[in-house]
């Protein structure tokens, strides 16, 4: 195994040639910072345990939906958490909000999930971490 010194040409990789294939840093980020600010807002909402019991408590509803006044007892919480928690996760684009009466009813945005996690992947260049991951040892070559 070579190693990086300041005396010697960039060798990570065993040869020159190499070297210039996996160890030259990127110019540029590949997504821009608002995007980044975005995707991490949205990633930031399912970084409570509240907000994902939410949305699986939701999802498990008939039609994928439920009533606001059907979820503080099941989370033990109280209906003032419960919107707000549910208004964080509507505002990030996991929910929507119909009101009926009085009751404000809660469905999931199908493929909201799934939307991000692609969106990061596709438009951050971050899905080279996942293709990374299902690689075996033999696959990976010299530089990886």
């Amino acid at each position: 195994m070579s190693t990086l010194t300041t005396d010697s040409p960039a060798v990570c990789c065993g040869n020159e040639t190499e070297a210039t294939q996996c160890c030259t840093a990127p110019t540029s980020p590949s997504v821009d910072p608002e995007h980044a600010a975005d995707l991490a807002t949205r990633f930031k909402a399912l970084g409570d345990p509240n907000r994902i019991a939410l949305l699986s408590l939701i999802a498990a509803g008939e039609n994928a939906e439920a009533c606001v006044c059907d979820m503080t007892e099941p989370l033990g919480l109280g209906q003032p958490t419960v919107s707000h928690h549910l208004r964080i996760l509507t505002d990030a684009g996991f929910l929507t909000r119909q009101k009926r009466g009085t009751w404000a009813y809660y469905s999931i945005v199908p493929g909201a999930l799934k939307a991000l996690c692609t969106e990061l992947c596709a438009d951050s260049g971050l899905g080279a971490i996942l293709q990374a991951g299902q690689r075996t040892d033999t696959d990976q070559g010299a530089c990886c």
